[in-house]
């Protein structure tokens, strides 16, 4: 009887044991009823078959390899000085699933024995088992007598010595590629990955970071999606008659420019029977339907038995991290997945790694310990890269990976998963310093994924934040990123809280001011008329946000040549403000600011003079040094002192101008670039044309850097510079 509580009886045996132990067992039987020395010895047959062998090693066991490889020129160029050399190389190339590694080894295999007289191996390195009975293989193919490989194959002899010691001898040069490598603990600690003069080698890994890719000779390569371009002719490649590369570059772009990805959907293309999409129409159906891949998805006409395809590649590497006890990956991963595809500051994750926000009724569960060695395997298994942002530590997922993760996220957890993506989003919104440039970088990234919480965790509290990182990021400069955003968050919290709710105004209000600093007035009025309108029905005509309705509209009125309709809306909005915010309001001051510009344009010279000394001084004694209120209002006089011919008393103050908003606000700000143009224009009228047209065109080009080279101010510019290089100042 074992400690165990396990029984033997008759010949039974009973081992205990710790670790890994090799027991060897000889059995002797005899007929029961003669003695030992006069009965029959039964020698059994012991076989030593270890895994079946595969069918092949010289030829890559990966169905129909690729027609024409897109792209990676760069790298098959390294690889392909490899095989053409002498050997001794080990290459690793590691890449998320569906990124086109085998794809690349495939045309490095074809390419060693095909023009370089190289004999190919290709051993299937998911798993133990069919790793060690495609290297046995190879064994033999070099050599290896069957007496020698029985052995390796019952453990009597190392086997991975007795593989290497044929190709290290072998009469040919040889390529032996390691496919699918994702486990790197199958290669048994490097027993089975060495370098040898005869051959290089070549592995295919999901895992970017094992220490086994430092071996001695070791080279990594990673493998990233397609470009744009590249992406777009694999498709016209597979299927050239569903439509020309314009329509095939939307569809990949659609499809995250991944090669799995693209070759499903080309053939799909190509192979149709019943129905005959184009691009365009596959493009519209995955528009519709998304990208996710879903459960039954394979039973599914169109795009979905593609999407579900492609799905399967990640879930792979998901289950292997469930089972090495990481499962908490696929918990960051869903988490991951209600964000947009675009890099992720690191700093939305840290308040769960510092316990700050504990991510509640998600399963696993992520808690702070393990949100780290959830995030580091979803590096190493390449699911998500690290990338920086103009300086910020981001983590980023192919956005197909994600759409296919998000529609696995169970229904019973989605409300938990939005929560608590919602707070980690709320936490990091900068609320001050926004004139910064590492404020207004941090918010740009942000602005994308507001946009998509309110589109994978719809609410009313997902709609607010959209609405306020908006906003953040209008108040920061950056006014193509709201433009690009503004008009599809305004649509759908229109959808969401109806045209009326307060949360959906807000959203038309800043499209309207991005609108109007884009250059689109006419756009903007009509926009602002509408939300005024609205505004002043449900709220009243002295609320403080129909008071910045009348500022909203005011702005493309005056650049539109309608002064004196804008002067009566600023002096509206002014007054409303004085009452309900207070004179020496910050938002109050800013109107103020507006006011003094049409005074100037409409040449009411004392009030000008009368209002603008007053402004600045109010700015100076209500608002913090350097307050962007505060050299906005010297801004404003500056440009009226311009604007009237007082050239001498500008300059000053219009250099004064341009230091602050440099200092505090950066050189390609849009306030920047006004002051430098306004700077041009102070000097020009002093008679100085050569600075005045360097200074200009700086700010010119600058200019259609930041705003695009049809604004509005960009084609004044250019039409300032050709004016005053033939010697006349318009």
């Amino acid at each position: 009887m074992s400690e165990l509580g396990a029984r033997a009886s008759g010949q039974g045996r009973i081992f205990q044991t710790s670790g890994d132990q090799y027991i060897e067992e000889h059995h002797h039987h005899y007929d029961a009823g003669a003695g030992p020395l006069f009965g029959r010895e039964v020698v059994p047959t012991v076989s030593t078959a270890g895994p079946a062998a595969p069918d092949s090693v010289r030829m890559p066991l990966v169905g129909r390899g690729p027609g024409v490889l897109r792209n990676r020129e760069e790298l098959r160029e390294v690889l392909g000085a490899a095989v053409a050399g002498p050997g001794g190389d080990i290459h690793v190339v590691h890449g998320m699933g569906g990124c086109g590694k085998t794809a690349l080894a495939y045309w490095l295999f074809t390419s060693a024995v095909r023009d370089h007289g190289r004999v190919g191996f290709w051993v299937n390195a998911s798993e133990r088992m069919s790793l060690r009975a495609g290297m046995l293989a190879v064994a033999g193919d070099r050599g290896a007598a069957p007496g020698e490989l029985a052995a390796a194959a019952a453990g009597q002899r190392a086997a991975a010595d007795l593989v290497w010691h044929y190709l290290d001898h072998s009469a040919d040069p040889w390529l032996l590629v390691l496919d699918n490598a994702d486990d790197p603990t199958v290669l048994e600690d490097g027993a089975w990955l060495r370098a040898s003069g005869r051959g290089v080698v070549l592995v295919t890994t999901r895992h970017a970071t094992s220490p086994l890719w430092r071996t001695p000779g070791a080279t990594r390569h990673p493998l990233g999606v397609l470009p744009l371009d590249d992406a777009a002719q694999v498709l016209c490649d597979l299927a050239p008659d569903a439509g020309d590369l314009s329509s095939a570059r939307k569809v990949a772009e659609r499809l995250g420019r991944l090669p799995l990805a693209l070759t499903l959907a080309g053939s799909h293309l190509a192979h149709q029977l019943l129905e005959s999409w184009s691009m365009d129409e596959y493009d519209r159906k995955l528009g519709e339907e998304s990208t996710a891949i879903v459960d039954g998805g394979a039973t599914r006409y169109g795009g979905g038995h593609s999407r579900h395809l492609v799905g399967r590649t990640w879930q792979l590497s998901l289950d292997a991290l469930a089972g090495q006890g990481v499962p908490e990956a696929t918990t960051l991963l869903r988490l991951l997945s209600f964000l947009a595809a675009d890099p992720v500051p690191l700093s939305v994750l840290a308040p769960v790694a510092r316990g700050q926000v504990v991510a509640e009724g998600l399963q696993p569960a992520l808690t702070a310990v393990k949100l780290e060695p959830a995030l580091r395997a979803l590096l190493d298994h390449s699911l998500a890269e690290l990338v920086d942002v103009d300086g910020v530590r981001c983590v980023r997922v192919h956005g197909v990976l994600l759409d296919s993760v998000a529609a696995g996220v169970p229904a019973g957890q989605r409300a938990a998963f939005g929560e608590t993506v919602t707070r980690l989003l709320e936490g990091v919104v900068p609320e001050e310093g926004l004139e910064s440039p590492e404020t207004r970088r941090l918010l740009a990234l942000l602005a994308p994924h507001a946009s998509a919480v309110l589109a994978t965790a719809p609410g009313e509290r997902t709609a607010a934040l959209a609405v306020h990182v908006l906003w953040q990021v209008f108040e920061s400069g950056e006014y193509p990123a709201v433009l690009a955003l503004a008009p599809g968050i305004a649509d759908r919290v229109e959808a969401l809280l109806g045209m009326r709710h307060r949360v959906a105004l807000d959203a038309r209000d800043v499209e309207g001011r991005a609108l109007f600093r884009m250059g689109r007035y006419t756009e903007s009025e009509a926009l602002h008329r509408r939300v005024l309108a609205q505004r002043d029905q449900l709220l009243g005509a002295d609320h403080p946000d129909t008071l910045r309705s009348c500022l909203g509209l005011l702005m493309p009125l005056a650049v539109l040549g309608r002064t004196e309709e804008a002067e009566q809306w600023s002096r509206r909005a002014l007054e409303g403000q004085r009452r309900a915010l207070g004179e020496d309001s910050p938002e109050t001051l800013y109107t103020w600011t507006t006011l003094v510009e049409l005074l100037a344009d409409a040449r009411k010279v004392e009030e000008f003079e009368e209002q603008a000394h007053a402004l600045v001084s109010a700015c100076e004694r209500a608002l913090p040094p350097d307050h962007s209120t505060t050299v906005l209002a010297r801004h404003c006089h500056a440009g009226g002192l311009h604007d009237l011919g007082r050239y001498e008393e500008a300059e000053p103050l219009a250099r004064h101008v341009l230091a602050d908003w440099t200092r505090i606000r950066g050189g390609d700000h849009p306030r920047t670039l006004a002051a430098l143009t306004l700077t041009a224009r102070v000097a020009q009228g002093l008679g100085r044309t050569e600075e005045a047209v360097r200074m200009l065109r700086e700010a010119t080009e600058r200019r259609e850097r930041v705003l695009g080279p049809d604004h509005p101010f960009v084609v004044q510019n250019r039409q300032w510079l050709t004016a005053w290089r033939g010697g006349t100042d318009r």
